[in-house]
């Protein structure tokens, strides 16, 4: 670790998930602004590479490619490409998450169910099997899961998608035990509220905020932004001897 800078992510290959916005592009940014090739990954590759040019007009380095992680398919084909054209991964940040459900978890129905445990549960597991065999050839990495307050309390309304948070926080403690033995460490952030377009339907609705902000001390939703020093800490020099962890960022929500 560098004293000067324990932050210091100069020359490690990054892939972010869910990078086109909110949570993922604020992610994406710190981790480029630290010194890493972060590649920036979405559905939508356009948009990606808009989140690209920002970082390398801020003089970073950054590329785009189109993930889907809901397709098997698509997970298998970038990490081929990633070591292909890179030879590495040192870190990995799912973010990419999903949440067609918005209603009495009695009311889910099956489309909803599976395309949530597709994405947030399957997708999060055979990124971080991909990415830790790929870490581990080269000395190992670190691995962030974005999983969400809900994991802990369930939000109203939100019951499958919180089950599905539940299972990352189980998910990240059970790769961070095995796979701290082939050198990667493995964590998750819980963001609390946080004002992105995927909650669009909670911040938008000033009944539901208000309901929300009773139970957080600090008063206020966050900013995408806030969300990416934690993840920073966590895949850096800084948190070397941290793995196994599930951060809350959530202006004490967990303790309101």
């Amino acid at each position: 670790m560098s004293a000067s800078n324990p932050f210091d992510l100069t020359g490690k290959i990054a892939l972010v998930t869910g990078a086109s916005r909110g949570i993922g592009e604020g992610i994406a940014q710190i981790l480029a602004a630290n010194g890493a090739h972060v590649i920036v990954s979405s559905r939508k590759v356009e948009a990606c590479q808009m989140v690209v040019d920002g970082i390398v007009a801020a003089g970073g380095s950054a590329e785009a490619m189109a993930l889907h992680i809901g397709e098997m398919d698509q997970i298998e084909h970038i990490f081929k490409a990633i070591e292909a054209k890179h030879g590495r991964l040192d870190i990995l940040v799912n973010n990419a998450a999903t949440n067609p459900h918005f209603g009495p978890i009695i009311d889910t129905d099956l489309s909803a169910f599976q395309k949530t445990v597709d994405v947030n549960i399957r997708g999060y597991f055979f990124m971080s099997a991909a990415g830790a065999k790929l870490m581990a050839k080269h000395g190992g990495g670190a691995i962030v899961n974005v999983a969400s307050v809900n994991g802990v309390i369930p939000g109203m309304y939100q019951g499958i998608y919180s089950i599905t948070k539940a299972a990352v926080i189980s998910m990240t403690q059970c790769f961070a035990k095995e796979c701290a033995s082939i050198g990667v460490r493995v964590n998750a952030l819980l963001p609390g509220f946080t004002d992105t377009k995927f909650a669009s339907a909670l911040v938008k609705n000033p009944v539901i905020v208000e309901k929300v902000l009773e139970h957080v001390p600090m008063r206020r939703i966050a900013e995408p932004e806030e969300m990416a020093g934690s993840v920073l800490y966590l895949v850096s020099p800084a948190g070397s001897y941290t793995t196994g962890v599930a951060l809350n960022v959530d202006g004490g929500y967990l303790i309101g």
